[in-house]
């Protein structure tokens, strides 16, 4: 495909290239502004410099881009990666309390807390006799 481009009269020109855009941005081949997409004109100007190029040199392109969770840091995802890795490390000890088994009479069971209702209700909490295995649950 042939390629034109044009300039104000006082410009000199630099003929379009591949270098001239990076994936769906479009960049002024003279001095390397960010140009604003064509849309239903015939040209592009660079608001900068001036430069004008010809939109028909940027028309039927495909475009492909890829990206990876990775390529975008967050903060939250960070947080929220070190929070499940301690989390695990809690689940492994258990805590222990004075509560009697209704079962076999028991006086220490173990507990752990769980949310599972929304938000603003309080946390399930649920007991098990290390001596016979029953098992309670409190809706705080």
């Amino acid at each position: 495909m042939a390629s034109t481009t044009k300039t104000k009269p006082t410009s000199s020109s630099t003929p379009i290239s591949s270098q001239n855009h990076f994936g769906s941005l479009l960049f002024c081949s003279r001095c390397g502004d960010l140009l604003a997409l064509p849309g239903d004109d015939d040209e592009i100007v660079c608001d900068a410099c001036g430069q004008v190029e010809d939109a028909a040199a940027y028309e039927n392109q495909t475009i492909t881009t890829r990206s990876h969770p990775a390529a975008f840091p967050s903060s939250l995802r960070q947080k929220k990666t070190s929070l499940v890795k301690h989390t695990g490390d809690v689940e492994k000890k258990k805590v222990y309390v004075d509560e009697m088994c209704e079962k076999c009479g028991n006086e220490r069971m173990s507990v752990k807390t769980m949310q599972l209702r929304s938000a603003d209700e309080g946390a399930t909490v649920f007991y098990s006799c290390e001596r016979c295995g029953h098992q309670t649950r409190l809706n705080n």
